[in-house]
């Protein structure tokens, strides 16, 4: 493409956006719109897969240990451990670990543990993964009846109802995204063909005069382009402002919660949002133009 050839598509761009500003800022909003919804919901979904990982991860028995026990009651109190029918493998943690651990499960909370003055709490433990669910109340029982188990952990409550939430939770999450990236390209696609509709007489002309389809197309092509552009950078730029402040009022409420942090999340989740939004805005524009380039 000759610089003279592209200086002219520029201008035409620019000609476009001045010529039809209202149906510019109609195309802008509408991509600002949809990808701002496709890109809430993708948050919202990846957040609630993150939640499904955790509770899947404990479908498990914890098993805290004395303070005053040697190497060699260690070592026998693992290999019991790995005898009881239902477990799977077993995982010793140290308290340095374990805090490790916690910290992480904090994200950007690690704040809230300024108050123990750099103490560590925390007992060294076993993480007793079990192969099924139902199998969980007998592996704590036998673990509780050894001499060098202080307390054991789990949650049989949730526990028969974690795989069937998770697997649940998965299906309804990816099914909305397809539908939400679905309905974003009928959307924007018909919106920019509003556009090209508008100027199908020029559009005709054109291709009287001897023009290439590929002429004609890119100035369309460069809009929808920067139409996807603009509209993907608004709106990422809102989900940067909306996502930091209820992930703020998550974390003032339940602390604790599986929350992904903002960072370097949000970061991927702006870039997959310009992408898609220049993606969307240059398969809108050729789609549009096929019934128009049509001998």
């Amino acid at each position: 493409m000759k610089f003279s050839t592209s200086e002219y598509f520029i201008k035409e761009v620019y000609t476009s956006f001045k010529r039809n500003t209202w149906m510019t800022l109609a195309s802008i909003l509408t991509v600002v719109i949809s990808l701002f919804i496709l890109g809430f919901f993708s948050i919202v979904v990846l957040n609630l897969n993150k939640l499904a990982d955790t509770l899947e991860s404990q479908v498990q028995v914890s098993v805290y240990l004395k303070d005053d026990i040697n190497e060699e009651d260690l070592a026998d109190t693992k290999k019991i451990l790995k005898s009881v029918e239902g477990t799977q493998k077993v995982n010793y943690i140290t308290r340095d670990e374990a805090m490790r651990n916690f910290k992480d499960r904090l994200g950007d909370q690690q704040f809230l543990l300024d108050a123990l003055d750099n103490t560590n709490p925390l007992p060294n433990s076993f993480t007793v993964v079990v192969s099924a669910p139902e199998q969980v109340k007998s592996v704590a029982d036998a673990a509780q009846t050894l001499f060098t188990v202080e307390s054991v952990s789990y949650s049989q409550d949730i526990i028969n109802h974690i795989f069937n939430l998770t697997h649940l939770i998965r299906i309804i999450g990816v099914a909305l995204i397809i539908l939400l990236l679905g309905a974003a390209i009928f959307i924007i696609s018909n919106t920019i063909r509003l556009t090209v509709f508008a100027r199908r007489k020029e559009i005709a002309i054109m291709k009287y005069v001897g023009a290439t389809d590929w002429f004609i197309r890119w100035p369309f092509l460069l809009e929808g382009i920067v139409l996807g552009f603009i509209g993907g950078g608004i709106a990422a730029a809102l989900l940067i402002v909306i996502y930091a402040q209820i992930s703020q009022e998550i974390y003032n409420a339940m602390a604790f919660f599986p929350l992904i942090p903002q960072y370097p999340f949000i970061n991927y989740v702006v870039l997959v949002v310009l992408i898609s939004g220049i993606i969307i805005g240059a398969a809108g524009s050729i789609i549009s133009l096929k019934r128009f380039l049509r001998v």
